[in-house]
């Protein structure tokens, strides 16, 4: 069995920026245009009028100010609110593909690697492109990677469930080192028309290296354990698959897109996120006290706030989990991965850290790091 470590993280962050002052313009003429549609129906009382949104409500809800997304015009547009992707041919590399690529060209990059010393590619992601052929082979094509690649969604816990399958394969001697990569095209399943979710999501492509410790570059983290969990809940969900063209549904479908409960959500996924990362602590002798950093999931910052509260009995100063959300907005599951990306070069050598995602499923997602 080999020793593994993280040897490097990349990122590919999208052209377009989307402040919330953008945003709250864009849903708000929305909002004057269905209810100038309806007004009848909201003057007889069978239809409620529809209510403006504002940046202070957007802030005070979820600590988000801005977000990257790959088509800003088609978002602001009020007659349109979704992004403009023009379709690909088939011989042109896929824009989950495209953004996955150059993610993890950064990470390899930075470990100073090439596709030659790879062996796998994960594509980790909460919503796939496409059923088939795997995105995830399709980036292994792109790079020149020989051996195996796949796709895996557990919605935003997939960049920890894929670091995972990437330390088993290292460990068990399968692959010298897997590239566990990221595309959150998030902006095309967001209900960009619904005032309580409309600002939670932004576009972005992280990328994970995975390799023998004893490959690893100086400075790398070794992976001292992973733990994964689930258990079902119907509070976050997404219905679209391939069974809503057999069931006669309209794409426009409200649950056809991203929804959730979000005070249920936070009243159950919290306390268990703070349980199983002290969990997992536990099962290798250590406490959060011996934590140097949590590099948790980014979706909305009470909730980083209270389970780092939880963990350490007060609250947590930036440096101990840093924040990013208010940049990238929630990034699904490469939000975890952009706070490892961002704040891990002051971390000394010997100091542990901790990543964790945590979303629909539920699911939740841990790996205790050690700095070497």
């Amino acid at each position: 069995m080999h020793r593994v470590a993280i040897s490097s993280t990349g990122i590919y962050i999208p052209p377009e920026v989307i402040t919330n002052e953008e945003l709250v313009q864009s849903f708000n003429a929305y909002v004057a245009l269905e209810n100038s549609r309806h007004a009848a129906e909201i003057t007889a009382g069978s239809r409620p009028a529809l209510v403006e949104s504002s940046v202070e409500f957007i802030e005070k809800a979820s600590g988000i100010k801005r977000r990257y997304v790959m088509d800003k015009a088609g978002v602001l547009d009020p007659k349109r609110m979704r992004p403009h992707f023009a379709p690909r041919p088939d011989d042109q590399i896929s824009m989950m593909a495209e953004i996955g690529v150059a993610a993890a060209r950064d990470a390899l990059q930075r470990a100073g690697k090439s596709a030659a010393d790879v062996d796998g590619v994960i594509c980790a992601s909460a919503n796939m492109q496409r059923a088939y052929p795997a995105m995830g082979v399709e980036i292994q094509g792109a790079l020149g990677i020989a051996g195996f690649a796949f796709d895996m969604n557990v919605a935003c816990s997939s960049a920890t469930f894929g670091i995972e399958m990437a330390v088993n394969a290292v460990k068990s001697g399968s692959a010298r080192a897997v590239l566990v990569v990221d595309p959150e095209i998030t902006s095309s399943h967001l209900a960009w028309q619904d005032r309580d979710c409309h600002f939670i999501f932004g576009d972005v492509c992280t990328a994970i290296l995975v390799e023998r410790l004893d490959d690893a570059p100086a400075g790398a983290f070794e992976v001292l354990g992973t733990k994964l969990q689930t258990a079902f809940s119907n509070n976050i969900r997404n219905n679209a698959g391939f069974m809503s063209r057999s069931e006669d549904r309209d794409p426009e479908d409200r649950d056809q897109l991203f929804r959730q409960e979000g005070r249920k959500v936070f009243k159950e996924v919290c306390p268990m996120a703070a349980e199983h990362i002290s969990g997992h602590l536990a099962a290798h002798d250590m406490a959060p006290k011996d934590v140097r950093r949590f590099w948790l999931h980014q979706a909305n910052l009470a909730m980083n706030q209270f389970i780092s509260r939880r963990l350490l009995g007060r609250d947590p100063t930036p440096e101990e989990a840093p924040v990013i959300l208010d940049e990238f907005a929630n990034t699904a599951s490469a939000g975890s991965i952009i706070a490892f990306h961002r704040h891990h070069d002051d971390i000394q050598a010997g100091e542990i850290g901790v990543i964790c995602s945590f979303g629909a499923g539920y699911s939740i997602g841990s790996v205790i790091l050690r700095r070497c």
